[in-house]
C-alpha cells in the first residue's frame, strides 16, 4: 500500500503539496480571527446617541443603509475595542513558545494542533458569547489567540525545512499571503451569509470553524515536517531539497543563542518593521468593517465585499512582486538585502500616503474605497520584502525568530482596536483622520529604521560550528579560572 501511494505521490512535488497546505492555513486562521469584525456589526444595539451634523458625519442613502436588524448587545465603542483586541492578548504569548517548539518537535503537530483549537473556540462562540455576553466572549478569543499564535512560528519552520533560497520569495509569499485571501473570503463571505442566513450573524462561527476542523483532517494526512520524515517525496526532490539548503540548515543545531540574537540590528531592524506593518494592517483588518458601517453606511452585503476588495488586490500585488523580487535577486540587478529594502518601503510608503488621501476624502465613498484599495494592494509587496526576511537571516532559527518578530509585532493587535474606539465614539471622518495620521506616522518611521539596519544575509549566530566554539572557549577559561583558583601554585626549587 505504501508503495502504491509513494509510486501515485511521486510526480507532485511534495514541497509544494507543504506550502499549498500552508496557504490554507493561514487562509483558515485569518478567516476564524477576523469573522467577528463584521458580525460585530450585527451584533450591537444601534447606537441612540445624538451627533450634531457638521460635515464629519456621513449621511446614509437608499443604496448604503442596512436592511437588517440591529442586534441585542449593548456594547459600546470602546468595549468592543476591548473585544476585538482581546484575541491578541493571547496571540502575543504563544509565539516564541511556539516557535521554541516547532524548532524541538517539529512545526506539523504544532502548527496542527494550534490551528484545531482555534477551530473549536470559533464553533463555540456563539453559545458562549450568548451564556457570558462580553465576558465570556473576552476569554474565549483570549484562548483562540493562544491558539493561533503558534501559526507562524509553526509555518516559518517547516519553510526552512521545504523552501530552497532560490524559491523563497514565491513559496513563502504564497503561504503568508494566504492573510488576504482569509481576511477576503472572511469579509466578503460573512456578508453574504449574515445577510441570508436564518440564523444571522452565528453562521459565520459555525461555517468558518467547520472548514478549519477539515483542513487540520486533511493537514494531519498530507503533510510531514522535513523531508527526510515524508514518505511520499521523491527521491529527486530529496536530494535537490539537500543540495540547495543543507549549507544553512541543520538537522541537529545548538540551544538558542538569545545573547547574540538580542545584540542582532539586522534583528531589530526586522522587529520594528514589522511593527509598523502590523500597525498599520491590523487596524484595517479589524476596523474596516466599522468604518464602512459606522461612517460610510454601507448596508452588511456591501460592508463585507467593500472591506474584501482592498485584501483581493493585496493578494494579487503580493503574488506579482514576489516574482519579481525573486527574479531581480537570482539575475542579480539587486541583492537581497537590497529587495528586502525596496519591497518593504513600497509596503509601507505608498499605503501611508493612500490612506491619508482617504481620510481627507470625507464621504466621497468612491474616493475613499478606491485610495483604500490601492493602498493596501501596495501592501502585498510587504511578502517578498520584510516577511521572508526571518528566513534570511537564520534558516536554524527561523522559528524562535520568527515568533519574536511576529510576537512582538503583534502587540499592535492589543493597542490598535482599543485606540480606535477610543478615538472614534460618534464614527466620524473627522475622528478616523486621527487613527489615519497615527498609522501614516507608524509606518514611515519604522520603514526608516529597516532601510538603514535590514540585512539580506544569513546570520554568523545561525551558524552551528561558531556556537559550539563559542561554547567550548567558555567551558575552557571558566576550567582556566577553577584551575588559578583552586590550585597552589608550585614553589621553586632552590638553586644550585
Amino acid at each position: 500500500m505504501l508503495s502504491a501511494w509513494k509510486s501515485c505521490c511521486a510526480p507532485v512535488q511534495q514541497r509544494w503539496v507543504v506550502a499549498i497546505m500552508g496557504f490554507l492555513a493561514v487562509v483558515n486562521a485569518f478567516t476564524m480571527r477576523i469573522c467577528l469584525s463584521l458580525a460585530i456589526t450585527e451584533m450591537v444595539t444601534e447606537v441612540t446617541g445624538e451627533v450634531e451634523f457638521s460635515g464629519e458625519v456621513c449621511p446614509s442613502s437608499n443604496t448604503t443603509s442596512s436592511s437588517t436588524a440591529h442586534g441585542t448587545f449593548e456594547w459600546s465603542e470602546s468595549l468592543q475595542g476591548v473585544i476585538l483586541s482581546s484575541f491578541f492578548w493571547g496571540y502575543v504569548i504563544t509565539h516564541l513558545p511556539g516557535g521554541l517548539l516547532a524548532e524541538r518537535f517539529g512545526g506539523k503537530w504544532t502548527l496542527g494542533i494550534g490551528m484545531l483549537s482555534t477551530a473549536v473556540c470559533t464553533l463555540i462562540t456563539p453559545i458562549v458569547v450568548e451564556a457570558g455576553g462580553a465576558t465570556w466572549l473576552i476569554v474565549l478569543r483570549i484562548i483562540m489567540g493562544l491558539g493561533e499564535g503558534v501559526t507562524f512560528p509553526a509555518l516559518n519552520v517547516l519553510l526552512a525545512q521545504w523552501v530552497p533560497p532560490s524559491e523563497r520569495s514565491k513559496l513563502g509569499t504564497m503561504v503568508f499571503a494566504g492573510a488576504q485571501v482569509g481576511t477576503m473570503v472572511g469579509n466578503g463571505l460573512s456578508g453574504v451569509l449574515i445577510q441570508n442566513s436564518p440564523i444571522g450573524w452565528r453562521i459565520v462561527f459555525y461555517f468558518f470553524g467547520g472548514i478549519g476542523v477539515i483542513w487540520f483532517l486533511a493537514w494531519s494526512v498530507l503533510c510531514y515536517g522535513t523531508p527526510r520524515d515524508h514518505p511520499f517525496v521523491s527521491e529527486k526532490e530529496k536530494k535537490y531539497l539537500h543540495e540547495t539548503m543543507n549549507e544553512h540548515t541543520h538537522k541537529v543545531i545548538p540551544p538558542t543563542p538569545w545573547k547574540h540574537l538580542v545584540k542582532s540590528k539586522p534583528l531589530w531592524a526586522l522587529i520594528i518593521a514589522q511593527i509598523g506593518h502590523d500597525w498599520g494592517f491590523f487596524t484595517m483588518v479589524t476596523d474596516l468593517p466599522k468604518y464602512m458601517s459606522g461612517v460610510l453606511k454601507f448596508s452588511i452585503q456591501s460592508n463585507g465585499f467593500l472591506s474584501a476588495l482592498p485584501y483581493l488586490c493585496m493578494w494579487i500585488v503580493s503574488f506579482g512582486s514576489s516574482w519579481v523580487a525573486d527574479w531581480l535577486i537570482n539575475t542579480d540587478i539587486l541583492s537581497r538585502k537590497n529587495a528586502r529594502k525596496v519591497f518593504t518601503s513600497v509596503a509601507s510608503i505608498l499605503p501611508a500616503i493612500c490612506l491619508m488621501g482617504a481620510s481627507y476624502a470625507g464621504c466621497d465613498r468612491v474616493i475613499v474605497v478606491t485610495l483604500f484599495t490601492i493602498g493596501m494592494a501596495f501592501m502585498g509587496a510587504y511578502y517578498p520584502g520584510m516577511r521572508v526576511n526571518s528566513l534570511d537571516l537564520s534558516p536554524n532559527y527561523s522559528g524562535t525568530v520568527m515568533g519574536i518578530v511576529n510576537g512582538i509585532g503583534a502587540l499592535s493587535g492589543i493597542i490598535t482596536p482599543y485606540i480606535v474606539g477610543i478615538l472614534t465614539p460618534n464614527q466620524t471622518v473627522g475622528e478616523w483622520r486621527t487613527v489615519f495620521w497615527i498609522i501614516f506616522v507608524v509606518l514611515i518611521t519604522t520603514n526608516v529604521a529597516f532601510v538603514v539596519w535590514a540585512s539580506g544575509d544569513v546570520q554568523y549566530w545561525n551558524d552551528p560550528e561558531f556556537l559550539l566554539r563559542e561554547q567550548e572557549e567558555l567551558r575552557n577559561k571558566a576550567a582556566a579560572g577553577e584551575n588559578a583558583v583552586g590550585k597552589i601554585p608550585p614553589t621553586e626549587k632552590p638553586k644550585k
